[in-house]
Parts: C-alpha cells; sequence; structure tokens
C-alpha cells in the first residue's frame, strides 16, 4: 500500500488513521463489491463504526461523541473511501449534519438529537438541493409558514445523501419570500412524521450503496423550538459549513484516488507482458509514479486545507482549492488505473471499474468543480 498520509500528524491522528484503515480493509471492504451490486444500505457496515465512534467524532464528548476536529475526522475518512467511497459519503453526510446542529443548534436541540446520533442510531441528512436549483442555494423555494408554535413545510428536495434513511434532517427553507437572502431559515426534523415522504431513490451510476433520495415536503408540521438558529438566518447557517463540506468531498476524493492506485501498483506488480511484471515496463512505471505525485500533492493540500479550518482561519478559497483539485485528479487517477488493468479493469472482479464510477461525483456534489473555480477567482488578491 502506498502511503501518502505521512505528513506531520500527531500521535492522536495516527491513531485514528490506523484504526480506520484497519477498520476499512477488514470491516468495510470485504463486503463493499456486493453491496455496490445490489444497492444495498451499510447496516452493519455502519453499526461498527458507530460502536468504534466513528459517526460522533464531530459531536462534542459532552453528547456521547468524541469531539474531534475536522482534520481527524477527515484522515478517518481518506481511509473509508479508498475502500468505499460510498460508505463515506454516508459517514460525511452525518457527521456534517451532526457538526451543523452543534455550532447552531440550543442546548435543548444538542441534548434532543446529538446523543442518538453518535451512537448510530439516528442517521443525519442535509436537505438543501431542490430540483431546480442545486449550487444556486439563492434560488431554492420550498417553504416554512407559521402557523402557531408550528411551522409548516412544503417543497421537494433532491439528490439527498441518506434522505431515504435517515432519522433526524436539517432542512432549508424560506420563510420570509420578500427577504431575499434574509428570508431563509434551518429546521431540524424528523424524517418518521407525516409529511415526509420519500418520492424515489435514484438510479446512479456510482455509489450505490449510499441511498440519494427525492424528498417531498407536504404540509410538514415541525414545531416552532425545532427552528434552528435564528429566523433569517438559515443562509449563513448553510454557508458557514460550505468550507467544510468541500474539505471533506476533497479527502474522500484523495482517498478513492489512493484505493486506485494501490490497485493499480498491486495489478501492475502481478500481471505480466513480454516476459516481465508490468511496472517494469517504463510506461507503466512513469504513469504510475505520475499518479502517486498526484495523490500525494492532493492529500498534503487537503492536510493544509483542514489545518486552516481547525485554526479557525478564514479558508474559504482553500476550501475550493483542495475540493477542485482532488476531485479533479482523483477521476484523472481511477481511469489511469482501469488503464493498467487493460481489459480486466473494466469488469466488476476488479475494484478499479466501481472507484472510477464512485469518484465521478465528487466533481458535483458540495459544489461543481465550476462552482469551486468562479470562488477561488473571487478570492484571488487583486
Amino acid at each position: 500500500m502506498t502511503d501518502s498520509t505521512r505528513s506531520f500528524l500527531t500521535e492522536e491522528q495516527i491513531m485514528i488513521r490506523d484504526t480506520a484503515r484497519r477498520v476499512a480493509n477488514e470491516i468495510i471492504a470485504p463486503t463493499a463489491a456486493e453491496r455496490d451490486l445490489q444497492s444495498a444500505w451499510p447496516h452493519a457496515e455502519l453499526k461498527a463504526l458507530a460502536e468504534l465512534g466513528f459517526l460522533g467524532m464531530l459531536i462534542p464528548e459532552a453528547y456521547g461523541g468524541a469531539g474531534a476536529s475536522v482534520l481527524d475526522f477527515c484522515i478517518a475518512q481518506h481511509e473509508f473511501a479508498a475502500v468505499d467511497a460510498g460508505l463515506a459519503t454516508i459517514v460525511h453526510v452525518h457527521n456534517f449534519t451532526a457538526l451543523t446542529i452543534v455550532e447552531h443548534g440550543t442546548q435543548a436541540q444538542k441534548e434532543r438529537y446529538l446523543p442518538a446520533m453518535a451512537r448510530g442510531e439516528s442517521i443525519g441528512a442535509f436537505l438543501l438541493t431542490e430540483p431546480h436549483a442545486g449550487s444556486d442555494t439563492a434560488a431554492l423555494r420550498a417553504s416554512a409558514r407559521r402557523d402557531g408554535d408550528h411551522y409548516v413545510l412544503n417543497g421537494t428536495k433532491q439528490f439527498i445523501s441518506n434522505g431515504s434513511e435517515a432519522g433526524v434532517g436539517v432542512v432549508f427553507a424560506i420563510t420570509d419570500k420578500t427577504a431575499g437572502k434574509r428570508g431563509a431559515s434551518t429546521f431540524i426534523i424528523d424524517p418518521k412524521a407525516p409529511g415526509y415522504h420519500v418520492t424515489r431513490i435514484e438510479s446512479k451510476l456510482g455509489q450505490h450503496t449510499a441511498h440519494t433520495a427525492q424528498i417531498a415536503l407536504e404540509d410538514y408540521r415541525v414545531p416552532a423550538e425545532n427552528l434552528l438558529g435564528a429566523e433569517g438566518n438559515g443562509y449563513r447557517t448553510v454557508m458557514g459549513g460550505v468550507s467544510d463540506g468541500r474539505i471533506g468531498i476533497a479527502f474522500i476524493s484523495a482517498g478513492v484516488a489512493r484505493g486506485a492506485l494501490d490497485a493499480a501498483i498491486k495489478y501492475a506488480r502481478e500481471r505480466e507482458a513480454y516476459g516481465a511484471p508490468l511496472n517494469r515496463l517504463q510506461a507503466v512505471a512513469f504513469d504510475l509514479a505520475d499518479m502517486a505525485a498526484q495523490v500525494d500533492i492532493a492529500w498534503q493540500y487537503c492536510l493544509h486545507a483542514a489545518r486552516l479550518r481547525d485554526a479557525g482561519i478564514d479558508c474559504i478559497k482553500e476550501a475550493s482549492i483542495a475540493k477542485l483539485f482532488a476531485s479533479e485528479m482523483a477521476e484523472k487517477v481511477c481511469s489511469e488505473a482501469v488503464q493498467i488493468h487493460g481489459g480486466y479493469g473494466y469488469l466488476s472482479d476488479f475494484p478499479v471499474e466501481r472507484y472510477l464510477r464512485d469518484v465521478r461525483i465528487c466533481k458535483i456534489y458540495e459544489g461543481t468543480s465550476h462552482i469551486q473555480k468562479l470562488i477561488i477567482s473571487r478570492h484571488l488578491d487583486a
């Protein structure tokens, strides 16, 4: 296995990495291919992760979590993604939904929702995207109307990771249509309550184990006490967490690329052509060297962005650079890994075809590559 993860990690971070790597190899990897074929939700695997504390990493210890930093969490995610990007996406959405409640919730909300999330008994989902609006959050239309001590929510949410399996959700809705960005609010909702309808589970190119749903909210009544933050602060709540999400996807992208690189190296060492292992052929050796360089560069920059975030330093630009570079790099590395495998790389017998399918979404979710370029350009020094 290549190890691009040697980068001034603390002893605790090395322990997190090693534990996550063991879990990835022993618990997640053995079932990944079959789950992909069956589009099966990873119940047993998530239970194992919860028992080891990985589903509560971003939740403070006071609520049953680990109180880990974003970097600590992303180090673990990098290992999970190296064997199953779909499962890493589930864990990503769950933990960052919890972090939104940690950072914006009341004491009562934290006490009510976070312990079950830390135990893995309640999986989190973030209901933001809508059928007509993805990256343009200002164009969202789902509404929330005050009705006594409740709000009544109506609207459709699209591409909601974990939406069909969630026990708790955070939803973005418009409370004042005349106030522009200041007219949006966020709410904590119970997906088991009346008015929450899973209208479709998407059939996707990759990440089959990470279910993605369309959700219809039809006269969904949520108690006013479930307002997350102040009314009208929804846009700020959402935008305050975008850097976290982009850094997380950057680490997932780098993890998938590392998994593909490892698979390509193993295959090139074992497969012979023209009387020698493939990796003795200069063309293949050079391809592997290029792949390794790209994977390591992505890892280093991901670390940089995460460390800025944990230090409380504004990192909007760096988060977008990390997400842009890692996701674009990962697709190329996974494609090259398929090429090195030759015809076998196109078969599901080898993991690289799944890696290539799984990683493609990394250039889209948490903001497309074009959106990242737009953000980066806006933060360049004059």
